[in-house]
């Protein structure tokens, strides 16, 4: 597999990478981080179920989809470590997933709508196809990583909610869509990093653009003057003398 070609890696790698973009979006939007439920013994009243996300808090009787209250407030007075930290971590992840995205986008592109022969002048200001996937493929861990380790505190600092206070309270869904985003952003630069490992063998640096070299590379370079040509051939004058 070589680098100098769009490979269905590199699109299922990207493919991948926007719909673990899409579930952190959702993950950091959803009202369902944490469910707090409020138990009466009163037959007149009914159980009470109050659900915490980043940003809103919304409280909900058993069998009811209409939210008694919904508090909008509630990202400015957040008083659980774990969501404070998220509120930081999912937007600054979805953000360094993006720059990714572009990055393989543009790796794509480049590889899609190059041209078969280089410009000499421009071969500096060139854009690296396999360096962009690479780079690409290392934001996307490192976004992996922003999401996943806040999410997973979820999970301990859960439990020492419910040793602090009383067992009432449990995790929601959105923290299993954040964890499989960040999965998916991990399995996205492991696509990626495999894709640019087998283009490897190549001769090319890394900063320096991959293009097929024709067997006759001198067909690029620079044309010699008619002078410049001239001056290397050995030309013989034969010398006469005359005897007397």
């Amino acid at each position: 597999m070589g680098c100098r070609d769009v490979h269905a890696a590199t699109v299922l790698s990207f493919l991948c990478g926007i719909a673990s973009v899409a579930g952190l979006f959702a993950g950091t939007l959803l009202p369902n981080w944490r469910k707090l439920r409020l138990i009466t013994f009163n037959r007149n009243e009914k159980n009470l179920t109050v659900y915490t996300g980043l940003w809103v808090k919304c409280a909900r009787y058993d069998g009811s989809s209409d939210c008694l209250m919904y508090d909008t407030t509630w990202y400015s007075s957040v008083d659980q470590l774990d969501l404070r930290v998220l509120q930081f971590a999912l937007p600054l992840s979805i953000l360094i997933a993006m720059g990714a995205l572009l990055l393989c986008l543009i790796g794509m592109c480049n590889t899609a709508f190059r041209s078969s022969v280089p410009n000499i002048k421009l071969a500096k200001c060139l854009v690296n196809s396999a360096g962009c996937h690479l780079v690409a493929g290392l934001l996307f861990f490192l976004a992996g990583t922003v999401s996943l380790s806040p999410s997973i505190w979820v999970f301990f600092y859960n439990v020492h909610l419910n040793k602090k206070f009383e067992p009432v309270f449990t995790f929601d869904y959105a923290v299993y869509v954040t964890i499989a985003s960040a999965g998916g952003l991990f399995m996205t630069a492991l696509l990626l990093c495999i894709w640019y490992c087998a283009c490897k063998s190549l001769p090319s640096p890394f900063w320096q653009p991959l293009y097929s070299h024709p067997p006759n590379m001198h067909a690029y370079s620079q044309p010699y003057s008619a002078r410049s040509r001239l001056s290397a051939i050995e030309i013989d004058i034969p010398v006469v003398s005359h005897t007397t």
